[in-house]
């Protein structure tokens, strides 16, 4: 079905029409000019927003619609986790061009429900428009938390050890992953395509009908043994275990930010803010062994991939060094290294014991290369 044939309005009602409120604190979702929130009392908000662009954060070549809502929710809740508060409500604006149907959008929101009834977060509001260009995705969600279990990236001290949540690396090497593939694929289709108009130009029947077979079975690539990359890459998650964990263990970091542009970039963000340095190990970094395999295949090194890939959204946050014991103790946590006096800098220290200056190079899209 055509978007034009429901209009905007007609457009919302059929996206909302499945959606439940969870939360006590929403008063009234969609359906008005605003949604009406209700504070916990003594909690503080926390808000934050991303904007997707396709072309520039997705591919809709390999990337499918419900992946794609999940991870555009999955990243917002990530953030929200990230300064130890709940996720409760979320917004959703949305930029349509005319090559998407109705069935498109449902399929995309359908990823946005998955994602929000795994940590019971309410759809509230947004708007849609039309773009002239492809699809955007903007997203607003909001959290509660109470004042003293917020935490800012500022609270880092010399001496804090450095934690890491899973493993780091496996979203880039998925990327990388799907876009060699693309290539290959786009490729051998333009050179089926080229033989086709040539076979068509000289009249030559029988040799089109076997390009155009060739065309519609083009194959697929063979992903298996990879999947672990593809998910990371597709359908992150984000790590409300970790906080549930911290919390019941009686942990509440010094510092803390999820993973979205790379371990190197936002331990950076973490001393800038807190006016520290850090010591990272290479021999530390979490890896997992897909990852590890990828790297060589594609003759990158691995480290490089682990401290500046992105898109992993784990949890990266600093704790007391008097609770090394309790962190240790934590399933899927790793300690990576520690922060530093300012003036010391931010380093990696080599497998060998080599120290070099820390550098952010993880994606920066408003960056000159």
């Amino acid at each position: 079905m055509e978007i034009s044939e429901l209009g905007e309005f007609g457009l919302i009602e059929r996206l909302a029409k499945d959606i439940e409120i969870k939360n006590e604190g929403t008063l009234q979702g969609i359906g008005d000019d605003c949604a009406v929130l209700a504070p916990t009392e003594g909690m503080r908000t926390v808000v934050t927003t991303d904007l997707l662009v396709e072309g520039v954060h997705f591919d809709l070549t390999y990337v499918p619609l419900q992946h794609l809502g999940y991870k555009a929710v999955m990243v917002n809740l990530s953030d929200v986790f990230a300064m130890n508060a709940q996720p409760r409500q979320l917004t959703v604006s949305l930029a349509i061009s005319s090559k998407f149907c109705v069935e498109d959008i449902e399929a995309l929101y359908d990823g946005m429900r998955k994602a929000c009834a795994k940590w019971g977060v309410d759809i509230v509001g947004g708007d849609t428009t039309a773009s002239l260009t492809g699809l955007c995705i903007s997203i607003t969600a909001i959290g509660e938390a109470r004042p003293e279990d917020i935490v800012l990236r500022s609270g880092a001290r010399p001496n804090d050890l450095i934690c890491v949540s899973g493993n780091l690396g496996a979203a880039y090497m998925g990327l990388q992953l799907l876009e060699r593939e693309k290539v290959i694929y786009n490729e051998q289709a333009a050179s089926l395509q080229k033989q086709l108009s040539e076979a068509k130009a000289k009249g030559d029947s029988q040799r089109v009908a076997v390009l155009n077979s060739q065309l519609s079975t083009l194959s697929q690539p063979d992903f298996s043994g990879r999947e672990y990359l593809l998910e990371r890459q597709l359908k992150p998650e984000a790590r409300g275990d970790i906080i549930a964990a911290l919390r019941q263990a009686g942990i509440h970091p010094t510092s803390m930010m999820d993973i979205s542009d790379g371990l190197s970039s936002e331990l950076m963000h973490i001393c800038k803010e807190s006016r520290t340095g850090c010591r990272v190990y290479e021999e530390r970094l979490p890896l997992d062994y897909q990852t590890a395999a990828m790297a060589e295949e594609l003759n990158l090194n691995v480290s490089t991939c682990a401290l500046n890939g992105g898109e992993d959204y784990e949890l990266l946050f600093t704790v007391p060094l008097e609770l090394n014991d309790a962190v240790q103790a934590l399933e899927d946590v790793r300690v990576v290294g520690y922060i530093t006096d300012a003036d010391k800098g931010c380093a990696l220290i080599t497998r060998d014991g080599g120290e070099f200056a820390l550098k952010a190079q993880g994606w920066n899209p408003l960056k000159k290369d």
